[in-house]
């Protein structure tokens, strides 16, 4: 059996993380499909074709996941059940609805606002505000499970400042999607242990304001994620990232900024997907 029937085979057989009331969340934590399934299969790897490996077109509207670059580092993220995610929002980019859970990464200028729609249902933070916790979010939103995997950044003076930056990842549809944020240090293997599998990352391509790309390159090789899609772009072309990666991947630049993609229409072959936005 190939590694992506296998997937799709025990991803049927977990249990299911529906959602419930407030105090039913609260009880119980969801169980996260993606961690489950990167630790029974801990050596599955890409199948290896030749050519471009186009998106296929989703096969059925129940599993469709509708993914649109606004701009820096803000996606909207729509699942088949209507709920619209934006992250990393800092109130500059917005989705054309009111979105019902925005993430905020880390407390930067351009990553938060203090200021949210006061509609925004939920606000969630990749940070404490209390010294000395971390930000620990699980939360059930409709056909969405959001969860977090807090990093260190760097601090005043070069000094790392604990747990200031989450990668924030979405459960959707079968499909384990990940937003690295801010990310400033290359992962431990406990953090890659928390994060589990990644079908889709969105991965800061700027050069230097959160990590090299050669180093940015290290972490999306080891998460073997099926698509990439880089974002926050400032300064150095996306084309110093795309150099990190060899003929294990495939590059495509698109044509505009949005994608729907489902767990079925994954390529087979790594993909690096270009949107129009930050070319």
């Amino acid at each position: 059996m190939k590694p992506q029937s296998l997937i799709l085979a025990i991803a049927c057989l977990l249990p299911l993380a529906l959602p419930g009331t407030a105090a039913a969340q609260e009880d119980q934590k969801p169980v996260s499909q993606c961690q489950a399934i990167a630790q029974a299969l801990p050596k599955a790897t890409f199948a290896s074709f030749s050519g471009n490996t186009p998106i296929t077109p989703a096969v059925s509207e129940g599993e469709d996941v509708q993914l649109t670059y606004l701009g820096h580092s803000t996606f909207e993220i729509e699942t088949p059940g209507g709920i619209v995610i934006a992250t990393d929002f800092n109130g500059w980019y917005r989705p054309d609805v009111t979105p019902d859970v925005v993430t905020m990464n880390r407390a930067h200028s351009s990553h938060y606002t203090l200021t949210p729609d006061p509609a925004i249902k939920h606000v969630l933070h990749g940070w404490s505000d209390v010294p000395g916790e971390k930000a620990e979010i699980h939360l059930m939103v409709g056909d969405a499970y959001i969860r977090n995997v807090t990093t260190d950044i760097r601090g005043g003076y070069g000094a790392a400042q604990q747990d200031g930056n989450s990668i924030f990842i979405f459960e959707i549809a079968g499909l384990c999607i990940g937003h690295l944020g801010h990310l400033h240090y290359e992962l431990t293997e406990a953090h890659y242990t928390e994060i589990g599998r990644l079908d889709i990352v969105m991965v800061p391509v700027d050069g230097g304001l959160t990590m090299g790309a050669d180093s940015m390159s290290r972490v999306i090789k080891r998460l073997r994620s099926s698509l990439i899609l880089p974002m926050h772009r400032r300064g150095p072309p996306v084309a110093r990232f795309l150099s990190m990666f060899g003929k294990d991947f495939d590059v495509s630049l698109a044509t505009d900024d949005t994608l729907t993609v489902s767990m079925r229409s994954l390529p087979k072959k790594p993909l690096i997907y270009v949107m129009k936005g930050v070319q």
